[in-house]
């Protein structure tokens, strides 16, 4: 029996019968989209994000581009985004006829810097997404001293960060716009997509109401074309049982991150292996990933898949180089340095201490011959 990245049959052994019964409990209302459930999981999540609102949506994607159709962002307009990022980021930029200015991210934390933000900034700017990559939250308020000024609205992805923080405000109360992801791989995930916008904006709230229901305003009435991002009820249900439990497990993770690094210390890896930045209020973990000698990572990969442990590379090719999207000029070296040395670990709150032992053994029969 291996060691998998993440293991959700863990998780749902511990909250079983709650699942269930919220379950049932949609089953038998008859509500199935939207509703009741949406309605109540949103007034809980944005409490948790301290934002006076959040909407429901369809996935993570579906909540970017709902985003960014809130701002009426359109043909030719420009938004930074960072090139060392899942592509959803560039992806619902680009699927507005908008162009998605890459910027590179900082070689600590992996995240844009204020500085590549302003040295980006053209007159077709219209907006920039910050990623909280791997649950790391970026400097936001940095950024934001470059944008405001500027009336140049920010975007969240915390997709990968909730329960993350910045100097005790939630990753998601930063912004203009939060986008966040509940796949079922995430810190706080559903039992399939679903995603949310949370904002202080109530004007901002209100047209995301009407864009995720296909820009409807009244029943067959639509003053403008949205989209189908509406978030089932099941999907709430099932967030409104996990988010109690999200500090706790977030609490799970950083003593995972927190034992890696005593481990790799224990064998004498440090100078070898490039852990996350040690920031536990920071960090939420929802990638646990270092970065190995670029000539050795792939005898790393194969002799985790040789053991039969869970591991990843996010993401081998930086989104600048992503076939899709045109050449930009400026260099990206971070980016590209990451792509070549990034390897993912396993990280969930109920993985054990003996587990991580195996998997840093298992590294270090690389990383030391």
């Amino acid at each position: 029996m291996g060691i998998p990245l993440l293991d959700l049959s863990r998780q749902y052994e511990t909250i079983q019968e709650e699942l269930e019964a919220a379950a049932l409990r949609v089953l038998r209302s008859g509500r199935y989209i939207l509703g009741p459930e949406v309605e109540a999981f949103e007034r809980e999540c944005a409490a948790y994000l301290g934002t006076s609102d959040s909407v429901g949506m369809s996935s993570g994607t579906d909540a970017l581009l709902a985003a960014l159709m809130a701002l009426e962002i359109s043909p030719g307009d420009e938004v930074i985004v960072p090139s060392y990022t899942f592509f959803a980021t560039a992806g619902s930029v680009a699927r507005l006829g908008a162009r998605p200015v890459f910027v590179d991210v900082d070689k600590d934390s992996l995240c844009m810097t204020a500085e590549g933000v302003e040295a980006a900034l053209s007159p077709r700017t219209r907006a920039v997404i910050a990623v909280h990559l791997f649950g790391r939250v970026a400097d936001i308020p940095a950024i934001r001293e470059v944008l405001d000024p500027r009336d140049i609205p920010l975007i969240e992805d915390a997709a990968q960060a909730i329960g993350g923080r910045w100097k005790g405000r939630p990753a998601g109360s930063l912004g203009t716009l939060a986008c966040f992801s509940f796949f079922p791989s995430k810190n706080l995930g559903a039992l399939g997509d679903g995603g949310l916008v949370g904002t202080d904006d109530e004007d901002l709230a209100a047209r995301l109401r009407k864009l995720r229901n296909h820009g409807q305003v009244a029943a067959y009435e639509h003053d403008e074309v949205g989209g189908n991002f509406r978030l089932d009820a099941l999907q709430a249900a099932m967030l409104r049982v996990k988010l109690p439990h999200l500090d706790n497990w977030t609490e799970g993770r950083r003593a995972v991150a927190a034992r890696y690094r005593r481990l790799f210390a224990e064998l004498g890896l440090e100078a070898e292996v490039q852990a996350p930045e040690d920031d536990p209020d920071r960090h939420a973990y929802h990638q646990f990933v270092i970065r190995v000698p670029a000539e050795k990572r792939e005898a790393c990969l194969e002799a985790l898949r040789e053991k039969e442990i869970g591991h990843n590379v996010y993401y081998r090719v930086p989104l600048h180089k992503q076939p899709c999207f045109a050449p930009q000029d400026g260099a990206f070296p971070v980016s590209e340095d990451a792509a070549r040395r990034a390897v993912a670990l396993p990280v969930f709150p109920e993985l054990r201490e003996d587990e991580q032992a195996q998997v840093v053994r298992v590294l270090a029969s690389v990383l030391l011959s």
